[in-house]
């Protein structure tokens, strides 16, 4: 009884002593820990908000060609009956995540056509020297400077018609590895570039097991002076398809196509090849920065006897393969410090090299339409309001390779086109 009368009294006496320490150290630590709790989870908001942005643009415009139903390539074809239209030329939405050795990128483009996947990609730097990384999945193609250079950025309403061609959609399906220094390097003007791709675009399943290769290497530097910024690279490009029938076309140089129908054709791969070279200047002067941009591409392009564009799976579409060529060049006046810009541009596309003039379209030549060579000279201008509203006014002059031999191309195509675009970019 004594010992049960202890317990009591000395657990009686720790509640009276200790306990209201206790409650007031709970009391006192609680609005502690709720503060500790709230800027954590404030400073994790914050970082999250670094490294996860939602970027995008809209481009909304107005357009008019010389002719009704007419073919372009300023923004693709019009509809039969319609000489002008109101387009929703892009609706991109980006959201990137980025922790600083890896970066997650995907981005749709939604027009009144639908929604349509345009990148989404995965892209590794290593953390030592952070000058090496790795990119995978549907992302630009390494070549040259249009296919990468962004459509909000771009002074002309759409890229040149040789660039729509032979790389339809800028992207691919595939894995890339990358060399350049951080910007506190001194070799950070140097640049490398490769990898390997489906060769079928963005989109499109792989429907051969040949694997294409694409390069470059380039350099861009500023003066002492700040005053005159260039750069040069050059690309390249090795690649095939697969050829579904037995019968291949070369072009050869006054007679046309030649067919080789040997057996064994079918099923190997057709050679894709092309070698580029581009080049950018910018100077300051007193009346505005001016800037000559152009680029050069030639090469072996396998297509159709209907199309030269980049082949897609055609199990029944014999190969013709055509050495073309092609070029633009810009040149980009700003006015003054003013937020104007003028723009000029020239841009040619020979599909074929070997063919030219009367000779398409002869009987037994198999040269079609799809040989003639297109050039193009653009004028438009530029202002930005600011660095989200930019109105672009811009003018396309085709000129069309002519042939007495080939129905509807006896004298200069009817497809001149106006386009007036605002956009918005957040």
């Amino acid at each position: 009884m004594q010992r049960k009368i202890i317990i009591v009294f000395f657990t009686a006496m720790f509640f009276v002593c200790f306990a209201p320490k206790a409650f007031s150290q709970e009391i006192i630590q609680t609005p502690l820990d709720t503060l500790t709790s709230a800027v954590y989870k404030l400073q994790t908001e914050t970082e999250l908000q670094k490294r996860f942005k939602i970027t995008g643009y809209v481009q909304a415009q107005y357009q008019s060609i010389d002719s009704v139903g007419a073919a372009s390539f300023a923004g693709g074809n019009f509809p039969a009956n319609t000489d002008n239209r109101f387009v929703l030329r892009r609706g991109r939405i980006k959201a990137a995540y980025d922790n600083g050795i890896a970066q997650g990128v995907i981005q749709f483009d939604a027009t009144e056509k639908g929604l349509a996947l345009k990148d989404a990609y995965v892209k590794i730097t290593e953390p030592w020297l952070n000058a090496v990384s790795l990119t995978s999945g549907v992302f630009d193609r390494a070549f040259g400077f249009e296919i990468s250079y962004s459509s909000s950025m771009r002074e002309s309403p759409e890229r040149s018609r040789l660039f729509q061609t032979i790389f339809p959609g800028e992207r691919d399906l595939g894995a890339k590895v990358g060399f350049q220094m951080p910007k506190t390097s001194n070799w950070n003007f140097l640049k490398i570039e490769g990898g390997f791709y489906n060769g079928t675009g963005g989109t499109a399943s792989d429907f051969d097991s040949k694997k294409d290769f694409i390069g470059n290497i380039g350099i861009n530097k500023t003066t002492k002076n700040e005053k005159i910024n260039y750069a040069l690279r050059t690309s390249y490009y090795n690649g095939g398809y697969r050829q579904p029938t037995k019968f291949i076309y070369n072009n050869a140089s006054g007679i046309g196509f030649a067919v080789d129908s040997t057996t064994e054709n079918k099923g190997k791969i057709a050679r894709r090849e092309y070698v580029g070279v581009d080049f950018q200047v910018n100077s300051v002067f007193p009346f505005g920065m001016t800037t000559l941009r152009g680029e050069y591409i030639q090469g072996t392009q396998p297509g159709t006897a209907a199309t030269t564009s980049s082949p897609a799976a055609d199990p029944a579409a014999d190969t013709y393969l055509r050495n073309f060529n092609g070029a633009y060049v810009y040149l980009l006046q700003n006015i003054g410090q003013s937020k104007h810009q003028l723009v000029l541009k020239y841009d040619w596309y020979d599909p074929n090299t070997k063919a030219a003039g009367n000779d398409i379209g002869k009987a037994g030549s198999k040269l079609t339409k799809s040989d003639l060579k297109y050039t193009t000279l653009g004028i438009g201008w530029v202002f930005r309001v600011d660095a989200n509203v930019k109105f672009t006014a811009y003018y396309d002059m085709v000129t069309s390779e002519t042939s007495s031999n080939v129905v509807g191309f006896t004298k200069d195509l009817k497809d001149n086109a106006l386009t007036l675009r605002v956009q918005y970019k957040f």
